[in-house]
């Protein structure tokens, strides 16, 4: 390709909407452009990186027996009624009505589609297992679109679904994809990383997200020092021990004033916040709630909507403390709240002589203790994990805390979409059974800023080989005659071996063709000036580590071939 010819709008500085390296790079390197918050148009050279990640899934996907089919974006009512999700899946799903008045949505997902589709085609236990898998548009409506494609409001997914007649299939299926997941991102040129995880509004039982680390990446990943645990921080757990007060005094309100979070308290009080008990107010699906945690831990608020099964949960406003929970933003506390649901971390279990809020501006009550001043509904794990507890699994390792970026996500489904929507099949007996299903996830667009996030440098992108736009740059200098036609002849000659090649055929400035072939990041660049011809060679520079050298014209073929080999 030309780049006299090629739509490539580069960019000198960082826009000022970009806060991650990715999302500079990808709007400076002409990779896209914004078209509203979270939606983006992409330009070629994005789009060439976005279709060989989709050539890379797909040849994954055929070689595990996957079928690719392409599903629907607009997405009726019914379906998400029969499975139960059309409310739950709250305000990422943008609804609307044809005109006719009929309801629809944009498909911020397919599980639905799929088990509509088979629920009337797959009849008897001889037609399967399937697994079925498409490349399509998603949309969410991301209340704060961020970060350009790593959280927007319309991305392109390969998402697969598996259908089987027991567990056991299930599980076969599971690992088929996760054994592809592997492959696919070690294809791409990703250190990825699989990791426990929530199975948030999908539902199911187990599930496993694909991260890569990176510094900018929106979760945490919990890994151990010493075996092969690791999950999100919103699964995460520990050998954190219980919370043993002692105290058997009697409840005792104490004057605060003015003293509101625990590091106050701490200060004024002269006690540790092991000591104290964090209380946080929520309001999930309307409904207030009281929740607990030691004064030394964070609320995990994944677990907390997990553990009350809510569609939705945030913080309580400060009019909510009077009207909801009869209390004080500030001095919220578990006494005296007859009408408000009680749940607290399971550290907190045999407390007494605790530290918490009196429900009154300026006071505190100490020597509290849960079933005689007041009443828990549940102790469950409520608290985030932090670098340096101790594993659950081993019991010896350390965990420690990483940036992820999730690029792909597997759940095993079970039969929540199957017997909710009646796609069941007969068995040997003739019996009718639910199907057992799983779904598989890769962000295609949100891979291509993984991409980026782990190889880069100040001057730009340095692209895995796998999923450059183009294999080998070359870069003509000068206005001699002999020059142009020596890099045309080399550019006809790679092409025709099968190389994927850019020549920069621009009237521009050496510095201003330089900068941007380290910009897009291709992986070879090969520099022809008027010297060089001289001396009979050109100059080359692989991007993965900015190693220049010389190659003599007459090896230029064999030494390409061989520099590739090493790149990859």
């Amino acid at each position: 390709m030309r780049m006299s010819k090629l739509y490539l709008p580069t960019l000198k500085e960082d826009p000022a909407e970009a806060d991650v390296v990715s999302h500079k790079l990808m709007l400076r390197a002409g990779m896209m452009r914004k078209h509203s918050s979270g939606i983006y148009s992409y330009l070629p050279l994005g789009y060439r990186v976005i279709k060989k990640i989709e050539k890379i899934c797909r040849k994954h996907m055929d070689n595990s027996e996957a079928q690719e089919l392409l599903l629907p974006i607009m997405q009726t009512s019914k379906i998400w009624k029969d499975s139960k999700r059309w409310d739950k899946f709250g305000p990422l799903m943008i609804k609307f009505n044809d005109r006719k008045a009929r309801e629809y949505c944009l498909g911020p997902t397919h599980e639905e589609v799929v088990t509509d589709l088979v629920r009337d085609e797959v009849r008897s236990y001889k037609d399967l297992p399937l697994n079925l898998y498409q490349i399509q548009t998603k949309v969410r409506d991301e209340i704060r679109p961020r970060f350009g494609v790593m959280r927007g409001r319309e991305f392109i997914m390969k998402d697969a679904y598996s259908l089987d007649i027991d567990y056991e299939g299930l599980d076969k299926s599971y690992q088929a994809m996760y054994d592809a997941y592997e492959r696919i991102f070690d294809e791409c040129g990703l250190e990825a990383v699989a990791v426990e995880a929530d199975t948030g509004a999908m539902g199911g039982k187990d599930s496993h997200e694909f991260m890569v680390l990176a510094d900018s990446g929106e979760d945490e990943i919990a890994f151990c020092s010493h075996c092969d645990y690791a999950a999100n921080v919103e699964r995460a757990t520990s050998k954190k021990t219980e919370i043993d007060f002692e105290v058997e005094a009697e409840a005792e309100k104490i004057h605060t004033p003015g003293i509101k979070t625990i590091s106050e308290l701490e200060e004024y009080l002269e006690v540790p916040a092991a000591k104290m008990m964090k209380a946080v107010a929520v309001v999930a699906d309307g409904e207030p709630i009281l929740a607990l945690v030691s004064g030394e831990d964070e609320l995990n608020e994944i677990k907390l909507t997990n553990y009350l099964q809510a569609n939705e949960l945030r913080a309580a406003e400060d009019k909510e403390f009077g009207e909801l929970f009869n209390s004080v933003a500030g001095f919220i506390g578990p006494l005296d709240l007859d009408e408000v649901r009680v749940v607290a971390d399971q550290r907190l279990k045999n407390m007494s002589g605790a530290i918490v809020g009196a429900n009154e501006k300026d006071y505190h009550f100490k020597n509290v203790k849960s079933g005689r001043d007041f009443e828990v509904e549940a102790f469950t794990d409520l608290r985030s994990v932090r670098g340096g507890e101790r594993c659950p699994k081993c019991d010896q390792g350390k965990l420690n805390i990483k940036d992820g970026i999730e690029v792909g996500h597997i759940f095993k489904l079970g039969t929540k979409y199957s017997e909710n929507m009646g796609a069941n099949y007969l068995d040997e007996n003739g019996k009718a059974q639910p199907i057992v299903m799983g779904s598989y996830g890769i962000g295609i667009t949100r891979l291509v800023a993984a991409a980026i996030e782990q190889n880069n440098d100040q001057y730009g992108i340095k692209w895995p080989q796998a999923i450059a736009p183009y294999q080998i740059i070359i870069l003509p200098l000068g206005n001699d005659d002999s020059v142009q036609e020596k890099s045309e002849e080399i550019y006809q000659n790679l092409k025709a071996e099968g190389w994927e090649v850019l020549i920069d055929d621009r009237k521009e400035r050496a510095g201003v063709k330089f900068n941007d072939s380290e910009l897009i990041g291709v992986p070879l660049r090969l520099t022809i000036g008027s010297r060089s011809l001289e001396n009979g060679v050109v100059e080359a520079m692989t991007r993965e580590n900015n190693e220049k050298m010389e190659i003599e014209l007459d090896n230029l073929p064999a030494k390409v071939k061989e520099l590739f080999t090493k790149i990859s």
